[in-house]
């Protein structure tokens, strides 16, 4: 299976959506995971995430305070700021989500290094 397939399976299986396949659609038509009616699913797999982006999420993790809940916000340059990307762990958000499989404290702490069959849970 390809990476980006395996990704959208993993991802619709631990918010217990549905993973819509490819045939019969085209680019942009349809989401990649049926999920809910408030939020459209994107999926994208890579080898390796910018070390910077992972950098921003273990800054706001080394400052938290009181066990509270950490994110980065990514803003560019010329934007506004009603624009900004918000970057959250998906344990953090995906007990508080409907349906699928909970995330293990074994997930969080041991997260599965990426394979080449695209295991996107690491």
């Amino acid at each position: 299976m390809k990476d980006w397939k395996s990704c959208e399976s993993n991802v619709a299986a631990l918010l217990g959506g549905k993973r819509v396949l490819i045939s019969g659609r085209t680019r942009n038509d349809t989401p990649d995971i049926e999920y809910s009616s408030t939020l459209s699913i994107e999926c994208k797999s890579r080898q390796r995430l910018p070390a910077w982006l992972e950098d921003a999420l273990k800054q706001a993790k080394a400052s938290s305070r009181d066990g509270l809940s950490t994110c980065s916000f990514l803003h560019q340059g010329g934007r506004r700021y009603a624009d900004c990307l918000f970057i959250v762990r998906l344990g953090l958000c995906q007990p508080r989500l409907e349906g699928g499989h909970e995330l293990t404290t074994k997930d969080s702490l041991n997260p599965t290094p990426y394979k080449s069959h695209g295991d996107c849970r690491g």
